[in-house]
C-alpha cells in the first residue's frame, strides 16, 4: 500500500512539475517575464531541475535585464549540460551586461592539455565510454581465447592491448573530472556592489571592489565570510550573503 501511495506522489510530482514548465513557457512566449519566473521557480520548488528549466529561467532574467540571477541559472544550467552551445552562447551576452572585466588567466603546460582533455566530456560520459571499453576488451579476449588462428590471435592481443590504454586513460580522465567537478567552487555575485576585504571582518580596508554578475570561485569559508578567487587569480574575502554558489 505504501509503495502505491509513494508511485502517486511521485506521478502527480512530475505531472505539476511538467505542467508548470509548460505554463512557464507559455507566459515566456507571450512576453510575461515575471510571471514565467513565478512558474519556472515552482517546479524548482518541487525539486525537480534541468538543464532547459534553468536555461529558461535564465533566458527569463536577461530579458529584464536582472544580470546576476541570468548568469546565475545559465551557470547552473551548464552544471547539468555542459556542452550546450546555446546556453555558452546565452551565457556570453549575459556576461556582456557585468561591469567588472577580470581577465582569465589561461593555464599552460601539461596542466592546460590534461584540464583541455578531461573537459571534452562529463565525468559520467567517461565512465559510460570506460565501460564501453570494458566490453570491447571482453568480446576481443573471448575471441583471443577461442582462436585457433595465430594471425587472428595476434591481431586479437594487439586489440586487447590497445583496450586496455583506452580503458585506463577513460578511467582516470573520469576520476580527474570528477575530482575537478567536486572541489570547484564557482559563484557569482548578487549584491549590486560588494568590497573584498584583505582579510574576513568589517574593520580591514577593501582591496577590490567587485559588481553584480561577476564570477568567482570559493576557496574557504570562515563564519559569515567567504575566501573568494577571481579568474585573474586575485584573492580575498567577502560577505558570504552577498555571492550565491552554483554548486
Amino acid at each position: 500500500m505504501k509503495n502505491i501511495v509513494y508511485i502517486f506522489l511521485l506521478i502527480t510530482q512530475v505531472f505539476f512539475a511538467q505542467n508548470g514548465f509548460e505554463k512557464g513557457n507559455a507566459l515566456y512566449e507571450k512576453g510575461k517575464y515575471e510571471q514565467a519566473i513565478a512558474a519556472y521557480e515552482s517546479v524548482l520548488k518541487s525539486d525537480k531541475h534541468s538543464a532547459e528549466l534553468y536555461f529558461n529561467l535564465g533566458n527569463s532574467y536577461y530579458k529584464l535585464n536582472k544580470v546576476a540571477p541570468s548568469i546565475y541559472n545559465y551557470e547552473k544550467a551548464l552544471v547539468l549540460n555542459p556542452n550546450d552551445s546555446e546556453i555558452v552562447n546565452n551565457l556570453k551576452f549575459a556576461q556582456k551586461l557585468t561591469i567588472d572585466e577580470v581577465k582569465v588567466v589561461p593555464k599552460v603546460g601539461f596542466a592546460k592539455l590534461l584540464r583541455d582533455f578531461t573537459a571534452i566530456y562529463h565525468y559520467n560520459t567517461w565512465a559510460w565510454i570506460a565501460v564501453a571499453f570494458a566490453i570491447l576488451f571482453l568480446g576481443f579476449f573471448i575471441g583471443y581465447y577461442f582462436s585457433h588462428s595465430a594471425v587472428f590471435k595476434r591481431i586479437f592481443f594487439f586489440g586487447m592491448f590497445v583496450l586496455v590504454s583506452l580503458l585506463l586513460i577513460s578511467v582516470s580522465a573520469a576520476i580527474f573530472e570528477k575530482s575537478h567537478f567536486e572541489n570547484e567552487r564557482p559563484a557569482i555575485i548578487f549584491a549590486e556592489i560588494t568590497e573584498v576585504k584583505g582579510e574576513p571582518q568589517k574593520a580591514s580596508p577593501a582591496t577590490l571592489i567587485l559588481h553584480e554578475g561577476t564570477k568567482v570561485y570559493v576557496k574557504q569559508v570562515l563564519g559569515n565570510w567567504k575566501k573568494i578567487q577571481l579568474t585573474d587569480g586575485t584573492e580575498g574575502w567577502i560577505e558570504s550573503s552577498t555571492i550565491k554558489e552554483v554548486k
